[in-house]
């Protein structure tokens, strides 16, 4: 995967998790994971590259938020339309 992208799970309408998926080859596989802001965990390769974001609190995420832990990571931003689903129910 070469772009990122956001995948959400809805539960009665509401977002109740969600997963932002970074560049990735397809054997990567979470081998260690870092709380960062609350509601998000950032999963790392093996060899240390980021390769996603755990949201366990979407409803409580900005795209601000969400930035914030990318620049650490060394990633592009998000727009606004990039994080609509998390507001969408």
């Amino acid at each position: 995967m070469k772009t990122p992208y956001l995948e959400v799970t809805f539960r009665h309408g509401r977002a109740m998790a969600a997963y932002l998926y970074l560049p990735r080859a397809p054997h990567d596989r979470s081998h260690r994971t870092a709380k960062a802001d609350p509601g998000m965990i950032v999963d790392y390769a093996e060899d240390g590259r980021p390769i996603g974001i755990e949201i366990t609190a979407p409803m409580n995420v900005t795209v601000t938020d969400l930035n914030r832990i990318l620049a650490g990571l060394g990633a592009p931003e998000l727009t606004a339309d990039d994080v609509a689903p998390l507001k969408a129910a």
